[in-house]
Protein backbone atom coordinates (compact mmCIF):
# COMPACT_ATOMS: atom_id res chain seq x y z
CA UNK A 1 0.00 0.00 0.00
CA UNK A 2 1.29 3.17 -1.02
CA UNK A 3 2.01 5.63 2.53
CA UNK A 4 1.45 9.49 1.69
CA UNK A 5 3.55 11.00 4.60
CA UNK A 6 1.72 13.96 6.94
CA UNK A 7 5.27 15.26 7.64
CA UNK A 8 7.44 16.76 5.65
CA UNK A 9 9.76 19.85 7.27
CA UNK A 10 9.64 21.92 4.62
CA UNK A 11 5.36 21.83 3.94
CA UNK A 12 4.82 21.33 7.24
CA UNK A 13 1.31 23.52 8.26
CA UNK A 14 2.66 23.70 12.22
CA UNK A 15 6.52 23.83 11.75
CA UNK A 16 6.27 25.73 15.50
CA UNK A 17 5.03 24.33 18.44
CA UNK A 18 1.71 26.21 19.15
CA UNK A 19 3.26 27.50 22.56
CA UNK A 20 6.26 28.20 20.35
CA UNK A 21 6.18 32.56 21.22
CA UNK A 22 6.94 31.62 24.82
CA UNK A 23 10.10 29.88 24.19
CA UNK A 24 13.12 30.68 22.37
CA UNK A 25 14.91 27.51 22.24
CA UNK A 26 13.69 24.46 20.69
CA UNK A 27 12.58 21.70 22.27
CA UNK A 28 15.48 18.69 22.79
CA UNK A 29 14.47 15.68 20.73
CA UNK A 30 14.59 13.91 23.86
CA UNK A 31 12.25 15.92 25.01
CA UNK A 32 9.98 15.34 22.50
CA UNK A 33 10.41 11.76 22.64
CA UNK A 34 9.25 11.20 26.31
CA UNK A 35 6.52 13.42 26.39
CA UNK A 36 5.03 11.84 23.00
CA UNK A 37 1.80 10.49 23.40
CA UNK A 38 0.95 9.48 20.01
CA UNK A 39 1.84 5.35 19.80
CA UNK A 40 -1.06 5.64 22.31
CA UNK A 41 -3.95 8.26 22.02
CA UNK A 42 -3.54 7.85 18.02
CA UNK A 43 -6.63 5.02 18.91
CA UNK A 44 -8.51 8.53 19.82
CA UNK A 45 -8.39 9.92 16.07
CA UNK A 46 -11.93 9.25 14.93
CA UNK A 47 -13.00 10.83 18.36
CA UNK A 48 -10.88 13.64 18.48
CA UNK A 49 -12.39 14.38 14.17
CA UNK A 50 -16.02 13.68 15.64
CA UNK A 51 -15.67 16.23 18.69
CA UNK A 52 -13.67 18.58 16.51
CA UNK A 53 -16.54 18.58 13.15
CA UNK A 54 -19.12 18.85 16.41
CA UNK A 55 -16.87 22.19 17.47
CA UNK A 56 -16.62 23.63 13.96
CA UNK A 57 -20.20 23.37 13.48
CA UNK A 58 -21.19 25.07 16.20
CA UNK A 59 -18.70 27.84 15.70
CA UNK A 60 -20.08 28.69 12.32
CA UNK A 61 -23.65 28.21 13.79
CA UNK A 62 -22.76 30.76 16.13
CA UNK A 63 -20.70 33.00 13.49
CA UNK A 64 -17.33 32.45 15.05
CA UNK A 65 -15.99 31.52 11.97
CA UNK A 66 -18.11 31.56 7.83
CA UNK A 67 -20.43 29.01 6.83
CA UNK A 68 -17.55 28.68 4.11
CA UNK A 69 -15.13 28.26 6.08
CA UNK A 70 -16.77 25.60 8.38
CA UNK A 71 -17.89 23.37 5.23
CA UNK A 72 -13.82 23.72 3.88
CA UNK A 73 -12.74 22.75 7.43
CA UNK A 74 -15.57 19.72 7.83
CA UNK A 75 -14.24 18.76 4.18
CA UNK A 76 -10.22 18.77 5.05
CA UNK A 77 -11.27 16.58 8.60
CA UNK A 78 -13.03 14.08 6.04
CA UNK A 79 -10.03 13.54 4.25
CA UNK A 80 -7.30 13.55 7.07
CA UNK A 81 -9.69 10.62 8.19
CA UNK A 82 -9.69 8.94 5.57
CA UNK A 83 -5.77 9.17 5.04
CA UNK A 84 -5.97 7.78 8.90
CA UNK A 85 -8.25 4.94 8.26
CA UNK A 86 -6.12 4.12 5.24
CA UNK A 87 -3.18 3.80 6.70
CA UNK A 88 -1.78 6.55 4.40
CA UNK A 89 -0.65 8.83 7.45
CA UNK A 90 2.83 9.06 9.64
CA UNK A 91 3.66 9.97 12.54
CA UNK A 92 6.18 11.39 14.59
CA UNK A 93 7.18 12.78 18.61
CA UNK A 94 7.79 16.45 17.33
CA UNK A 95 3.78 16.56 17.18
CA UNK A 96 3.22 14.56 20.46
CA UNK A 97 -0.57 13.79 20.36
CA UNK A 98 -3.12 12.79 17.91
CA UNK A 99 -4.83 15.91 18.21
CA UNK A 100 -1.64 17.94 16.89
CA UNK A 101 -1.17 15.19 14.04
CA UNK A 102 -4.99 16.08 12.88
CA UNK A 103 -4.59 19.76 13.16
CA UNK A 104 -1.06 19.62 11.18
CA UNK A 105 -2.76 17.35 8.37
CA UNK A 106 -5.61 19.53 8.15
CA UNK A 107 -3.49 22.32 7.56
CA UNK A 108 -1.77 20.52 4.53
CA UNK A 109 -5.13 19.81 3.13
CA UNK A 110 -7.11 22.97 3.74
CA UNK A 111 -5.02 25.57 4.27
CA UNK A 112 -4.39 28.62 6.70
CA UNK A 113 -8.10 27.84 7.72
CA UNK A 114 -7.37 25.39 10.04
CA UNK A 115 -5.60 27.23 12.62
CA UNK A 116 -9.53 28.68 13.33
CA UNK A 117 -10.15 25.40 14.26
CA UNK A 118 -9.07 25.11 17.77
CA UNK A 119 -10.42 28.61 18.34
CA UNK A 120 -11.66 28.54 22.12
CA UNK A 121 -10.76 25.03 23.15
CA UNK A 122 -7.41 23.84 24.50
CA UNK A 123 -6.02 20.61 24.07
CA UNK A 124 -7.08 19.97 27.56
CA UNK A 125 -10.67 20.13 26.91
CA UNK A 126 -10.14 18.78 23.93
CA UNK A 127 -9.00 15.09 25.02
CA UNK A 128 -11.41 14.65 27.75
CA UNK A 129 -13.95 15.10 25.05
CA UNK A 130 -12.21 12.64 22.61
CA UNK A 131 -11.87 9.75 25.93
CA UNK A 132 -15.71 10.34 26.68
CA UNK A 133 -16.64 10.07 23.15
CA UNK A 134 -14.24 6.84 23.17
CA UNK A 135 -15.14 5.38 26.13
CA UNK A 136 -18.90 5.82 25.71
CA UNK A 137 -18.71 3.91 22.78
CA UNK A 138 -16.69 1.23 24.24
CA UNK A 139 -19.22 1.11 27.52
CA UNK A 140 -21.86 0.18 24.84
CA UNK A 141 -20.13 -2.38 23.62
CA UNK A 142 -18.82 -4.27 26.49
CA UNK A 143 -22.46 -4.23 27.90
CA UNK A 144 -23.94 -5.85 24.66
CA UNK A 145 -21.22 -8.45 24.52
CA UNK A 146 -22.17 -8.89 28.38
CA UNK A 147 -25.56 -9.33 27.30
CA UNK A 148 -24.52 -11.96 24.88
CA UNK A 149 -22.25 -14.08 27.21
CA UNK A 150 -25.42 -13.96 30.06
CA UNK A 151 -27.51 -15.07 27.17
CA UNK A 152 -25.18 -17.96 26.18
CA UNK A 153 -25.20 -19.13 29.88
CA UNK A 154 -28.75 -19.31 30.26
CA UNK A 155 -29.19 -21.28 26.99
CA UNK A 156 -26.59 -23.81 28.61
CA UNK A 157 -28.23 -23.81 32.31
CA UNK A 158 -31.62 -24.51 30.40
CA UNK A 159 -30.03 -27.05 28.29
CA UNK A 160 -28.84 -28.99 31.12
CA UNK A 161 -31.32 -28.73 33.61
CA UNK A 162 -31.50 -32.14 35.65
CA UNK A 163 -27.91 -31.94 35.62
CA UNK A 164 -26.35 -32.77 39.53
CA UNK A 165 -22.92 -31.85 40.75
CA UNK A 166 -21.52 -31.28 44.05
CA UNK A 167 -21.84 -27.95 45.70
CA UNK A 168 -18.24 -27.01 47.16
CA UNK A 169 -17.39 -24.68 50.06
CA UNK A 170 -13.55 -24.50 50.88
CA UNK A 171 -12.93 -26.41 47.62
CA UNK A 172 -14.52 -29.33 49.69
CA UNK A 173 -17.51 -30.83 48.51
CA UNK A 174 -20.45 -29.64 50.41
CA UNK A 175 -24.03 -30.13 49.46
CA UNK A 176 -25.35 -31.51 45.86
CA UNK A 177 -26.66 -28.45 43.70
CA UNK A 178 -27.86 -28.26 40.02
CA UNK A 179 -25.61 -27.53 37.24
CA UNK A 180 -27.65 -25.34 36.14
CA UNK A 181 -28.20 -23.37 39.73
CA UNK A 182 -23.98 -22.73 39.59
CA UNK A 183 -23.95 -21.41 36.03
CA UNK A 184 -26.74 -19.05 37.11
CA UNK A 185 -24.55 -17.56 39.67
CA UNK A 186 -22.16 -16.45 36.75
CA UNK A 187 -25.09 -14.98 35.29
CA UNK A 188 -25.87 -13.12 38.16
CA UNK A 189 -22.32 -11.60 38.54
CA UNK A 190 -21.75 -10.57 35.13
CA UNK A 191 -25.84 -9.15 35.00
CA UNK A 192 -24.22 -7.02 37.88
CA UNK A 193 -21.61 -6.21 35.74
CA UNK A 194 -23.77 -5.28 33.27
CA UNK A 195 -25.99 -3.06 35.65
CA UNK A 196 -22.48 -1.36 36.89
CA UNK A 197 -21.43 -0.19 33.49
CA UNK A 198 -24.62 0.99 32.51
CA UNK A 199 -24.50 3.45 35.92
CA UNK A 200 -21.55 4.41 35.30
CA UNK A 201 -22.49 5.36 31.38
CA UNK A 202 -24.45 8.27 32.55
CA UNK A 203 -21.19 10.15 34.49
CA UNK A 204 -19.21 9.01 31.45
CA UNK A 205 -21.86 10.62 29.16
CA UNK A 206 -20.94 14.61 29.65
CA UNK A 207 -19.60 16.66 27.16
CA UNK A 208 -16.47 18.72 28.51
CA UNK A 209 -15.88 20.73 25.39
CA UNK A 210 -16.35 24.60 26.27
CA UNK A 211 -13.90 24.26 29.15
CA UNK A 212 -11.05 25.06 27.63
CA UNK A 213 -7.51 24.86 29.33
CA UNK A 214 -9.61 25.66 33.30
CA UNK A 215 -11.45 28.78 32.79
CA UNK A 216 -13.67 28.57 30.16
CA UNK A 217 -13.00 31.08 26.82
CA UNK A 218 -14.24 34.83 26.35
CA UNK A 219 -15.70 33.34 22.71
CA UNK A 220 -19.55 32.72 22.70
CA UNK A 221 -19.30 29.08 22.59
CA UNK A 222 -23.11 27.83 22.22
CA UNK A 223 -22.17 24.21 24.48
CA UNK A 224 -25.76 23.01 24.37
CA UNK A 225 -25.54 22.83 20.48
CA UNK A 226 -22.34 21.06 20.60
CA UNK A 227 -23.42 18.62 23.16
CA UNK A 228 -26.66 18.04 21.13
CA UNK A 229 -24.14 17.60 17.97
CA UNK A 230 -22.45 15.40 19.65
CA UNK A 231 -24.92 13.24 21.25
CA UNK A 232 -24.75 13.36 25.30
CA UNK A 233 -27.01 13.65 27.48
CA UNK A 234 -25.51 16.63 29.45
CA UNK A 235 -22.46 19.03 29.76
CA UNK A 236 -20.07 19.87 32.44
CA UNK A 237 -20.94 22.68 35.23
CA UNK A 238 -17.40 23.12 35.86
CA UNK A 239 -14.79 23.94 34.22
CA UNK A 240 -12.27 23.04 36.36
CA UNK A 241 -13.65 19.77 37.23
CA UNK A 242 -14.00 19.15 32.92
CA UNK A 243 -10.28 19.65 32.55
CA UNK A 244 -9.49 17.41 35.50
CA UNK A 245 -11.74 14.61 36.03
CA UNK A 246 -10.53 10.93 35.50
CA UNK A 247 -13.22 9.96 37.76
CA UNK A 248 -15.38 7.93 35.05
CA UNK A 249 -12.34 6.49 33.77
CA UNK A 250 -11.25 5.22 37.00
CA UNK A 251 -15.02 3.94 37.91
CA UNK A 252 -14.69 2.05 34.75
CA UNK A 253 -11.65 0.29 34.96
CA UNK A 254 -12.81 -0.46 38.43
CA UNK A 255 -16.09 -2.45 36.98
CA UNK A 256 -13.76 -4.13 34.31
CA UNK A 257 -11.56 -5.16 37.31
CA UNK A 258 -14.85 -6.88 38.75
CA UNK A 259 -15.64 -8.10 35.63
CA UNK A 260 -12.51 -9.34 35.49
CA UNK A 261 -12.16 -11.02 38.29
CA UNK A 262 -15.61 -13.05 37.73
CA UNK A 263 -13.96 -14.48 34.91
CA UNK A 264 -10.86 -15.55 36.62
CA UNK A 265 -13.26 -17.26 39.16
CA UNK A 266 -14.71 -19.40 36.42
CA UNK A 267 -11.95 -19.84 34.55
CA UNK A 268 -10.36 -21.39 37.78
CA UNK A 269 -13.44 -23.47 37.60
CA UNK A 270 -12.68 -24.39 33.98
CA UNK A 271 -9.27 -25.42 34.52
CA UNK A 272 -10.51 -27.83 37.70
CA UNK A 273 -13.52 -28.67 35.88
CA UNK A 274 -11.46 -30.21 32.54
CA UNK A 275 -8.93 -31.80 34.56
CA UNK A 276 -8.65 -35.76 35.13
CA UNK A 277 -8.96 -35.30 38.30
CA UNK A 278 -12.50 -33.57 38.18
CA UNK A 279 -13.30 -34.38 34.72
CA UNK A 280 -16.76 -32.92 34.79
CA UNK A 281 -16.43 -31.04 30.91
CA UNK A 282 -14.26 -31.31 28.29
CA UNK A 283 -13.55 -28.24 26.47
CA UNK A 284 -13.60 -28.17 22.71
CA UNK A 285 -10.53 -28.60 20.76
CA UNK A 286 -10.93 -25.28 19.30
CA UNK A 287 -10.69 -23.49 22.31
CA UNK A 288 -7.52 -25.56 23.66
CA UNK A 289 -3.86 -25.99 23.10
CA UNK A 290 -1.28 -28.85 23.16
CA UNK A 291 2.21 -29.47 24.57
CA UNK A 292 5.46 -29.00 22.51
CA UNK A 293 6.94 -32.05 24.21
CA UNK A 294 3.92 -34.32 25.82
CA UNK A 295 1.78 -35.39 22.67
CA UNK A 296 -1.42 -36.61 25.55
CA UNK A 297 -1.91 -32.88 26.58
CA UNK A 298 -4.68 -30.84 25.77
CA UNK A 299 -4.47 -27.74 28.01
CA UNK A 300 -7.15 -25.25 29.09
CA UNK A 301 -4.83 -22.77 27.82
CA UNK A 302 -8.00 -20.01 27.27
CA UNK A 303 -9.52 -20.00 30.90
CA UNK A 304 -5.96 -19.67 31.62
CA UNK A 305 -4.96 -16.58 29.96
CA UNK A 306 -8.21 -14.66 30.50
CA UNK A 307 -7.17 -16.12 34.77
CA UNK A 308 -3.63 -14.18 33.86
CA UNK A 309 -5.30 -11.14 32.27
CA UNK A 310 -7.45 -10.41 35.11
CA UNK A 311 -3.73 -9.29 37.15
CA UNK A 312 -3.60 -7.10 33.95
CA UNK A 313 -6.37 -5.05 34.56
CA UNK A 314 -6.23 -5.29 38.29
CA UNK A 315 -2.91 -3.56 37.30
CA UNK A 316 -4.25 -0.97 35.50
CA UNK A 317 -7.11 0.26 37.88
CA UNK A 318 -3.94 0.43 40.79
CA UNK A 319 -2.07 2.70 38.00
CA UNK A 320 -4.97 4.97 37.16
CA UNK A 321 -6.05 5.31 41.22
CA UNK A 322 -2.14 5.86 42.10
CA UNK A 323 -1.73 8.36 38.96
CA UNK A 324 -4.76 10.57 40.25
CA UNK A 325 -3.97 10.20 44.10
CA UNK A 326 -2.22 13.69 44.56
CA UNK A 327 -2.31 15.91 41.52
CA UNK A 328 -3.82 19.49 42.34
CA UNK A 329 -6.44 20.87 40.22
CA UNK A 330 -6.70 21.08 37.15
CA UNK A 331 -5.15 19.35 34.33
CA UNK A 332 -1.69 17.81 35.09
CA UNK A 333 0.56 16.30 31.88
CA UNK A 334 0.64 13.31 34.69
CA UNK A 335 -2.89 12.76 32.68
CA UNK A 336 -1.25 11.87 30.03
CA UNK A 337 -1.26 7.86 31.15
CA UNK A 338 -4.44 7.67 31.64
CA UNK A 339 -5.28 6.23 28.53
CA UNK A 340 -2.69 3.58 28.08
CA UNK A 341 -4.46 1.41 30.99
CA UNK A 342 -8.08 2.60 29.96
CA UNK A 343 -7.07 0.64 26.23
CA UNK A 344 -5.66 -1.80 27.63
CA UNK A 345 -8.70 -2.61 29.80
CA UNK A 346 -11.23 -2.23 27.31
CA UNK A 347 -9.30 -4.11 24.75
CA UNK A 348 -8.64 -7.03 27.73
CA UNK A 349 -12.14 -6.96 29.09
CA UNK A 350 -13.43 -7.30 25.38
CA UNK A 351 -11.93 -10.17 24.29
CA UNK A 352 -12.13 -12.23 27.73
CA UNK A 353 -16.33 -11.58 27.23
CA UNK A 354 -16.14 -12.33 23.65
CA UNK A 355 -13.62 -15.45 24.01
CA UNK A 356 -15.94 -16.95 26.35
CA UNK A 357 -19.18 -16.25 24.72
CA UNK A 358 -17.74 -18.02 21.76
CA UNK A 359 -16.55 -21.25 24.00
CA UNK A 360 -19.09 -22.18 26.39
CA UNK A 361 -21.36 -23.71 23.89
CA UNK A 362 -18.96 -25.89 23.21
CA UNK A 363 -18.25 -27.42 26.50
CA UNK A 364 -18.92 -30.87 26.88
CA UNK A 365 -21.19 -31.73 30.21
CA UNK A 366 -20.68 -35.10 31.83
CA UNK A 367 -23.55 -35.09 34.06
CA UNK A 368 -22.96 -38.33 35.03
CA UNK A 369 -19.31 -37.83 36.23
CA UNK A 370 -20.51 -34.73 38.41
CA UNK A 371 -23.38 -36.74 39.98
CA UNK A 372 -21.35 -39.94 40.75
CA UNK A 373 -19.28 -37.20 42.68
CA UNK A 374 -22.17 -35.67 44.23
CA UNK A 375 -22.93 -39.29 45.76
CA UNK A 376 -19.31 -39.34 47.31
CA UNK A 377 -18.11 -37.29 50.42
CA UNK A 378 -21.12 -37.10 52.60
CA UNK A 379 -23.26 -34.33 51.12
CA UNK A 380 -26.44 -35.46 52.46
CA UNK A 381 -25.26 -35.34 56.08
CA UNK A 382 -27.37 -31.88 56.65
CA UNK A 383 -29.80 -33.30 55.43
CA UNK A 384 -29.94 -36.30 57.72
CA UNK A 385 -29.52 -33.57 60.74
CA UNK A 386 -32.71 -31.81 58.94
CA UNK A 387 -34.32 -35.19 58.89
CA UNK A 388 -33.98 -35.31 62.74
CA UNK A 389 -34.86 -31.72 63.22
CA UNK A 390 -38.22 -32.23 61.27
CA UNK A 391 -38.62 -34.88 63.78
CA UNK A 392 -38.46 -32.77 67.13
CA UNK A 393 -34.65 -32.85 67.75
CA UNK A 394 -32.68 -29.63 68.17
CA UNK A 395 -30.60 -28.21 65.53
CA UNK A 396 -27.41 -28.57 67.34
CA UNK A 397 -27.92 -32.48 69.08
CA UNK A 398 -28.78 -33.40 65.37
CA UNK A 399 -25.69 -31.91 63.40
CA UNK A 400 -23.86 -33.97 66.33
CA UNK A 401 -25.80 -36.84 65.39
CA UNK A 402 -25.28 -36.61 62.38
CA UNK A 403 -21.49 -35.76 62.66
CA UNK A 404 -21.39 -38.98 64.70
CA UNK A 405 -23.04 -40.98 61.77
CA UNK A 406 -20.79 -39.61 59.01
CA UNK A 407 -17.61 -40.51 61.53
CA UNK A 408 -18.88 -44.51 61.48
CA UNK A 409 -19.60 -44.33 57.87
CA UNK A 410 -16.20 -43.11 57.04
CA UNK A 411 -14.47 -45.92 59.51
CA UNK A 412 -16.71 -48.72 57.64
CA UNK A 413 -15.68 -47.06 53.88
CA UNK A 414 -19.55 -46.37 53.32
CA UNK A 415 -21.41 -43.20 52.45
CA UNK A 416 -24.56 -42.03 54.91
CA UNK A 417 -26.98 -43.71 52.58
CA UNK A 418 -25.15 -46.95 52.58
CA UNK A 419 -25.27 -47.72 55.91
CA UNK A 420 -28.39 -49.82 57.16
CA UNK A 421 -31.28 -48.88 59.22
CA UNK A 422 -30.20 -50.26 62.36
CA UNK A 423 -27.10 -48.86 61.93
CA UNK A 424 -28.40 -45.14 61.44
CA UNK A 425 -30.80 -45.62 64.28
CA UNK A 426 -27.35 -46.48 66.48
CA UNK A 427 -27.11 -42.76 66.54
CA UNK A 428 -30.92 -41.96 67.25
CA UNK A 429 -34.61 -43.49 67.49
CA UNK A 430 -36.33 -41.07 65.74
CA UNK A 431 -34.84 -42.67 62.26
CA UNK A 432 -37.21 -44.64 60.37
CA UNK A 433 -37.24 -46.55 56.75
CA UNK A 434 -37.96 -43.05 54.80
CA UNK A 435 -34.75 -41.57 55.92
CA UNK A 436 -33.14 -43.47 52.44
CA UNK A 437 -35.22 -41.33 50.34
CA UNK A 438 -35.04 -38.16 52.41
CA UNK A 439 -31.21 -39.01 52.16
CA UNK A 440 -31.42 -39.39 48.32
CA UNK A 441 -30.01 -36.78 45.67
CA UNK A 442 -33.49 -35.57 44.06
CA UNK A 443 -35.15 -35.39 46.99
CA UNK A 444 -32.65 -32.90 48.73
CA UNK A 445 -32.66 -31.25 45.48
CA UNK A 446 -36.47 -31.07 45.93
CA UNK A 447 -36.49 -29.97 49.44
CA UNK A 448 -34.10 -26.76 48.33
CA UNK A 449 -37.64 -24.59 48.32
CA UNK A 450 -36.51 -21.04 49.63
CA UNK A 451 -36.22 -18.67 46.89
CA UNK A 452 -32.66 -18.53 45.19
CA UNK A 453 -32.06 -22.13 46.17
CA UNK A 454 -31.33 -24.74 44.00
CA UNK A 455 -34.41 -26.86 44.12
CA UNK A 456 -35.89 -28.09 40.61
CA UNK A 457 -38.38 -25.45 40.67
CA UNK A 458 -36.28 -22.15 41.97
CA UNK A 459 -33.62 -22.71 39.60
CA UNK A 460 -36.25 -23.21 36.64
CA UNK A 461 -37.92 -20.05 37.72
CA UNK A 462 -34.47 -18.76 37.35
CA UNK A 463 -33.81 -19.39 33.56
CA UNK A 464 -36.56 -18.49 32.59
CA UNK A 465 -37.21 -15.39 34.17
CA UNK A 466 -33.80 -14.65 32.72
CA UNK A 467 -34.69 -15.37 29.65
CA UNK A 468 -37.52 -13.42 29.23
CA UNK A 469 -35.50 -10.46 30.55
CA UNK A 470 -32.76 -11.21 28.15
CA UNK A 471 -35.53 -11.31 25.38
CA UNK A 472 -34.46 -15.40 24.61
CA UNK A 473 -37.15 -18.38 23.74
CA UNK A 474 -35.84 -21.24 25.25
CA UNK A 475 -36.41 -24.53 23.15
Amino acid sequence: MSRMPLIKPEILFMSQKPWDGRFSENTDEMVEKFTSSIDVDKALFASDIEGSLAHLKMMAHESIITEEEATKLEKGLEVVKGRIEKGEFEYSDALEDIHMHIESALGDVAGSVAKKLHTGRSRNDQVALDVRIYLKKQTLEVMDSLIALQKVLVETAHKHMGVVMPGYTHLQRAQPVLFSHHLMAYYEMFKRDYERFSDSLKRTDVMPLGSAALAGTTFPLNRELTREILGFSKISDNSMDSVSDRDFIMEFISHATICMIHFSRLSEEFVLWSSSEFGFITISDAFTTGSSIMPQKKNPDVAELVRGKSGRVVGNLMAIITLMKSLPLAYNRDMQEDKEPLFDTVNTLKASIDIYTRMIPHVKIHGSVMRTAAEKGFLNATDLADYLVVRGMPFREAHSVSGKAVAFALENGKELHELSLDEIKQFSDLVSEDIFDFLSIESMISRRITHGGTGYDSVKSAVEKAALLLGITLG
